[in-house]
């Protein structure tokens, strides 16, 4: 009977302690009143980066954290640091993410959603961040073993993060939909980011930016930026001068014994649908290249997504050769073979040190080759862009515009 007594009153305890809680992150919220959750399958980290610096232009005192390549926390200043994560990562940690932006003073919030699971990325909208807008950047096949199995699946996950009584913006449009439906159904207004919304964007507001960035995510971050109250000029401007995600895409050119070698950091789009896009538009950029080499980073936890590269790499334009790297290449192999690949066009380099791969990539141009990663960051994947930085003299951030690249 004590026993049971004992169990019932440690229960009973908890179960204060976590209302107290509770309690206490609600109140820490209040003090944001403006909070931005953004999700979707590409371009988080990148839109995150935008909103924030659109509003720090305009004078919003504000914080962001992405869950990129790196993990980051940015402050109101612009300074960032690395999250400090004890283990694996947890959703948890965005309640740490809250207290330091309170800390902060910080009046406004952008969080990219961390969760994959349907049920977590609804749990951390309505439970931890309690947006006053959400944002959905797109919805792909990506993740299918989670979200899916198909990517209408995948839309209903994403619209998990709708703000009760918010705002929800998306350039998502295939989908929109679904979106609309989570918007009637908390009582948020949709903002579709549309094509016309996009074709806005000109040539002049894009030959801003120092790096590779998509007119899609700009519009996106533009449109979020102004229903608070940041005019678009403004709000480009902080954009053009925001330090970007080490994963962002970027290109990098090097002479290396008379012959160039151009590498596209195509690491972070990898879903099938955004990687044969950028594919498609590299390879029609450098025409005279003799050598256009496919450099996948697989990974053994990932090998839903080599197959469903391997399915798709065959119906972009295609390769001179198609190199694998990082694990579980084998996978990625045996598939695009089955499908119909040539074997002398396909390269397992799965254990090779970065210097040898750039061997054979100058070995096997007469005069000029492009390489472009894609698949995965993580390894030997930033291993190959932290040497391409270090060969043109940069630090943490791409050297290179797109038209100087092209």
């Amino acid at each position: 009977m004590d026993g049971t007594l004992l169990l019932a009153g440690g229960a009973a305890l908890l179960s204060a302690a976590g209302m107290l809680e509770s309690h206490w992150h609600r109140r820490q919220l209040r003090r944001i009143p403006i909070r931005i959750h953004v999700n979707g399958t590409r371009g988080k980290s990148s839109v995150t980066r935008l909103i924030a610096a659109g509003l720090r232009a305009g004078g919003i005192r504000t914080c962001a954290k992405t869950t990129g390549t790196l993990p980051r926390m940015i402050f109101p200043d612009g300074t960032e640091y690395p999250v400090y994560r004890p283990g694996r990562s947890n959703v948890i940690e965005q309640l740490r993410i809250v207290k330091a932006a309170v800390a902060a003073q910080a009046e406004a919030l952008i969080i990219e959603c961390m969760a994959l699971h349907p049920a977590l990325q609804s749990l951390c909208e309505l439970q931890i961040v309690q947006a006053t807008h959400g944002v959905v950047t797109n919805a792909r096949a990506d993740h299918l073993d989670v979200m899916g199995p198909t990517d209408v699946d995948v839309a209903w996950a994403l619209a998990g993060t709708t703000p009760v009584r918010g705002e929800l913006f998306t350039a998502e449009t295939q989908h929109l939909p679904v979106f609309a439906e989570a918007a009637r159904d908390r009582g948020a207004t949709l903002r579709a980011v549309d094509a016309d919304a996009v074709a806005g964007v000109t040539e002049q507001d894009m030959a801003g930016f120092s790096y590779i960035e998509h007119a899609e995510n700009v519009a996106l971050a533009l449109a979020v930026c102004q229903s608070v109250g940041v005019a678009r000029h403004v709000a480009l401007a902080g954009m053009w001068s925001a330090t970007t995600d080490p994963g962002v895409m970027s290109m990098f050119s090097l002479q290396d014994q008379g012959k160039q070698i151009t590498f596209v950091n195509g690491f972070a789009a990898n879903d099938p649908e955004s990687t044969g896009k950028i594919w498609n538009m590299v390879v029609d950029r450098f025409p005279a290249c003799d050598q256009r080499i496919a450099l996948f980073n697989c990974r053994s936890d990932r090998t839903d997504r080599s197959i469903q590269l391997a399915d798709a790499c065959l119906r972009w334009k295609p390769a001179d050769r198609y190199v694998l790297i990082g694990s579980a290449t084998e996978v990625f192999r045996k598939r695009a073979l089955a499908n119909g690949m040539q074997p002398r066009r396909l390269m397992c380099a799965e254990r090779f040190p970065t210097e040898n791969l750039l061997d054979t990539f100058r070995q096997s141009a007469q005069r000029s080759a492009m390489v472009m990663g894609m698949g995965n960051i993580s390894g030997p994947g930033m291993e190959m862009l932290d040497y391409f930085q270090r060969r043109n003299g940069c630090a943490a951030t791409p050297c290179q515009t797109y038209a100087e690249a092209a």
